[in-house]
């Protein structure tokens, strides 16, 4: 578990229009009875929440942050705290029970906090009676309640809760920024993390998974191989089963592998164009570049990408997992 210094303002990666909003609130003593996060998944609105929670709870706060020490700050940190309450979905979406139940623990004051904090994550997963169920919260909340929603970037709600909420907008994480925070966090150099932090656009929530599933060495192995082998060689089938095998049993991260072998074969594609080394993704197969712009054309290249696509259709159709990476590895080599 993460120490509770991890959650604190001066902690949270990029986002500073956001919080800049929310310590004004705060400061000004106009502390909304609903905010909606929006924005991109994986940048961090759900810590933001939590943070948010324990700031307006905090025994000892400044005018910029919380102090992170006094009791209420350590048992929100915790997630232990009696007046916060996380909904998630429960399955696929917010169920009409979880909503009815969270009407009847707000009959009810806090127990011990001045406000008790509210997280809805991904409200957009809610169904219209759901919906509408927390639309008459919304409308008219008890006090000393502070209800936070989180949604998606892309997602639609109903305009009526959008229109009862302050919304606090959050956008993808400053890349250089977010390579540091892996580089502290996971131990990586930082090739690999400013490749995982343009890969996932920004979403630290992203990188960490890509990192959690070791994709980023899984493509360096294939990559490494196709560049190192030829067509004739004896050691290719082998070499190919042992790559297909590992592949295959990513199961339903393949297609994220195949969408890091494209983004590799698109910095390819524009090296040998002509384009500058400085503005590629893959920057963690930077040492691999020179000898694949000697090997393949552009014609050589684009055909990969093709390839690529196929067997992502392949995958759709529910074909053998295994065999679809026989094939495409043995084309690329």
């Amino acid at each position: 578990m993460q120490t509770h210094s991890h959650y604190t303002f001066n902690n949270l990666i990029g986002q500073e229009r956001a919080k800049d909003l929310l310590r004004r609130s705060i400061a000004n003593n106009r502390v909304g009875h609903a905010y909606l996060f929006r924005g991109p998944d994986g940048v961090g609105k759900k810590r933001t929440a939590l943070t948010l929670a324990a700031y307006i709870n905090c025994q000892a706060p400044d005018t910029k942050d919380l102090c992170g020490r006094c009791q209420s700050c350590r048992k929100f940190h915790s997630g232990n705290h009696p007046d916060l309450q996380v909904i998630q979905p429960d399955g696929a979406m917010i169920k009409i029970n979880q909503i009815r139940q969270l009407k009847r623990t707000l009959a009810f004051p806090p127990l011990e906090a001045k406000y008790r904090v509210v997280i809805v994550e991904d409200v957009q997963t809610m169904r219209r009676e759901a919906a509408n169920s927390l639309l008459k919260t919304l409308e008219e909340p008890p006090p000393d309640n502070l209800l936070i929603l989180t949604v998606d970037q892309s997602s639609e709600l109903l305009p009526t809760i959008v229109s009862r909420c302050q919304i606090i907008p959050f956008s993808p994480l400053p890349y250089e920024q977010m390579a540091q925070t892996l580089m502290h966090e996971d131990s990586l150099d930082h090739e690999t993390a400013i490749t995982l932090a343009a890969i996932s656009e920004g979403s630290l929530g992203q990188a960490k998974i890509l990192q959690d599933n070791r994709l980023l060495d899984c493509r360096r192995q294939i990559v490494e191989n196709v560049l190192s082998l030829l067509p004739h060689q004896p050691e290719v089938p082998a070499a190919v089963f042992q790559l297909a095998e590992k592949a295959a049993n990513l199961k339903e991260q393949l297609p994220d592998l195949f969408d890091l072998l494209r983004i590799w074969l698109r910095d390819l594609l524009y090296l040998v164009a002509g384009g500058s080394e400085s503005l590629i993704i893959s920057r963690d197969l930077t040492a691999t570049m020179a000898v694949a712009r000697e090997r393949w054309s552009l014609e050589e290249l684009s055909d990969m990408l093709r390839l690529i696509n196929q067997a992502e259709k392949k995958l759709l159709r529910n074909c053998n997992r295994t065999l679809v990476c026989e094939v495409l590895f043995f084309s690329l080599i």
